[in-house]
């Protein structure tokens, strides 16, 4: 099959959840396929694809529009950011070609398929025959962007951005899920909510799977140092909400316990800048090359994620580096409930802290839960399964 796919940029570093799904079904898609063809934006912070592959990277150079500018749109704010003219170009361009498939990857990329529809009809009916299109979702949108409005701690006039964006979103998502032949979701959650939605579209689920270090081995030492981490980007509002609201709660609870909380991802220096000052057993590490040493001396690895729904990809590193994971009790969606069952649980912030509290010297129930935990994630998140599955729903 002749295959496009349509992202918001190419995704390599592959360093936040969004960047590693996206890199990994579009390689599994074409290593099961054989070819495909791959367009998103390209800037200064853009590494090059890996070689080897079956993929041909399209770039889209120029940029980004600005945030200004694109609060302005009717589009939601990161589709409009990546709508730019050059984008629109190079689509054209490729929408002149007959395709059997073309993937429209995040909600941010609703204005291509907007596009798509706008496009004159090749002249041949053989020519003129319509790709299947599939809209590939990394969360259920307009709940994920109501949540993030309704439960934001943020200002009047941010939140009131938060719920305007909200309307743009569920506007772009509802549009792309009535419009394209399956629709793709990282959870039966997010699948069950597209299908209430628009009952009749056609979902396939697609949990990410794993392409990363496996430790194969690990003992949790009584004597060791007493820290737990966390692991994620910053960038998203969500995720900053959910930082702000956890520490508020627990870096607390952790400095009197003498346990070291290590937080390792990409921030704004705006948002350091703002919590650092506060902090007793919070250590936040910013961007690492290699967290390898900051995994190997904690003993548990948290998600107290209260805001943003989907499927989250840190599980799969902490399960495959062995780490017993802490988490609220709604993050695990996607996950089977055999796995759900090794993780401590918690319904709310305060509950969690004091749930890693109790539990960070009991080292031999850690030691069972990451042994058990393991074994089962090692025959559940294969990436070549997915690539199978998404060409198998669009031939």
């Amino acid at each position: 099959m002749k295959c496009l796919w349509i992202a918001r940029e190419i995704p390599f570093p592959a360093d936040s959840g969004v960047r590693i799904y996206t890199a990994q079904l579009s390689q599994s898609l074409a290593h099961a396929n054989g070819e495909l063809t791959f367009i998103g934006i390209a800037d200064h912070h853009t590494r090059p694809a890996p070689a080897g592959t079956a993929m041909q990277w399209k770039s889209v150079d120029g940029g980004r529009h600005g945030t200004a500018r694109s609060l302005l749109s009717t589009m939601p704010l990161v589709a409009a950011m990546h709508a730019t003219g050059r984008y629109r170009a190079a689509l054209r361009a490729l929408y002149a070609q007959p395709w059997d498939a073309i993937v429209f990857d995040h909600y941010a990329s609703g204005w291509a398929l907007q596009e798509f529809l706008r496009r004159k009809p090749a002249r041949t009916t053989v020519a003129a025959r319509r790709p299947r299109l599939a809209y590939v979702a990394h969360n259920h949108e307009e709940k994920v962007s109501r949540a993030v409005a309704a439960e934001s701690d943020a200002g009047l006039i941010r939140r009131a951005g938060f719920w305007q964006n909200y309307l743009k979103v569920k506007s772009m998502e509802r549009f792309m899920v009535e419009t394209v032949d399956v629709v793709t979701a990282i959870t039966d959650e997010d699948a069950a909510g597209f299908t209430a939605q628009s009952p009749g579209v056609k979902t396939l689920v697609l949990t990410p799977g794993y392409h990363g270090r496996v430790k194969e081995a690990r003992q949790i030492a009584a004597d060791g140092p007493r820290h737990v981490i966390m692991v994620g980007s910053f960038r998203w509002a969500a995720k900053q909400d959910n930082l702000r609201q956890f520490l508020r709660v627990a870096d607390g609870v952790f400095a009197d316990a003498g346990i070291v909380f290590d937080v390792v991802g990409d921030m704004p220096a705006s948002l350091r800048k703002e919590l650092e000052p506060g902090l007793k057993a919070t250590v936040l590490h910013g961007f690492v090359d290699d967290p390898t040493p900051i995994y190997d001396r904690a003993r548990m690895a948290l998600v107290p994620e209260a805001i943003g729904g989907g499927f989250k990809l840190k599980f799969l590193d902490y399960l495959f580096q062995r780490l017993p994971v802490a988490t609220l009790s709604d993050a695990v969606a996607g996950l089977p409930a055999a796995l759900r069952a090794q993780m401590i649980q918690a319904a709310d912030h305060a509950g969690l802290a004091r749930a890693v509290v109790a539990g960070i010297d009991d080292v031999a129930a850690l030691q069972r839960r990451q042994d058990a935990a393991f074994a089962q994630a090692r025959s559940l998140f294969r990436w070549s399964d997915r690539g199978q599955a998404l060409l198998g729903a669009l031939a």
